[in-house]
């Protein structure tokens, strides 16, 4: 299976499971995309992403370990701070069979309003899963 993972917040192997099932991490090729979004207002507007991309590494970086730990081939990118974009972006070169999306709940009201979750699955044809985190 080819999965992509975006989350904002490190995720561990027994949330995919949770979502995909105990067979879905090991020996799956795993794609963590991780939005580098600025936590501020100011930042966003000053265009100092700088941060936002260090903490979306990290993330991406931190979720990777995690799932290769369980078993998975990963690898961890920092995507665009704007998750239809990030997921765009990355599917682009990276044919994924699911997405799951880990969404805080301040992030999840706002994705659905966007229609985050439909969109990216009409645009790119691939089950969207959203897991509120």
């Amino acid at each position: 299976m080819k999965l992509l993972v975006l989350a904002t917040d490190p995720i561990d192997a027994g949330a995919v499971r949770e979502a995909l099932g105990d067979d879905a991490v090991e020996g799956a090729e795993v794609l963590v995309i991780s939005p580098a979004v600025n936590e501020s207002p100011l930042a966003f507007w000053m265009s100092d992403s700088d941060e936002a991309i260090i903490d979306a590494e990290s993330t991406a970086r931190e979720t990777a370990e995690a799932l290769s730990a369980a078993g998975a081939r990963t690898e961890a990118k920092a995507g665009d701070s704007e998750p239809l974009v990030a997921l765009q972006d990355a599917l682009a070169t990276y044919p994924a069979d699911r997405v799951l999306i880990f969404a805080r709940d301040d992030e999840s009201a706002r994705y659905r309003e966007d229609d985050v979750f439909g969109e990216a699955q009409r645009r790119f044809g691939v089950p969207v899963t959203e897991i509120p985190r």
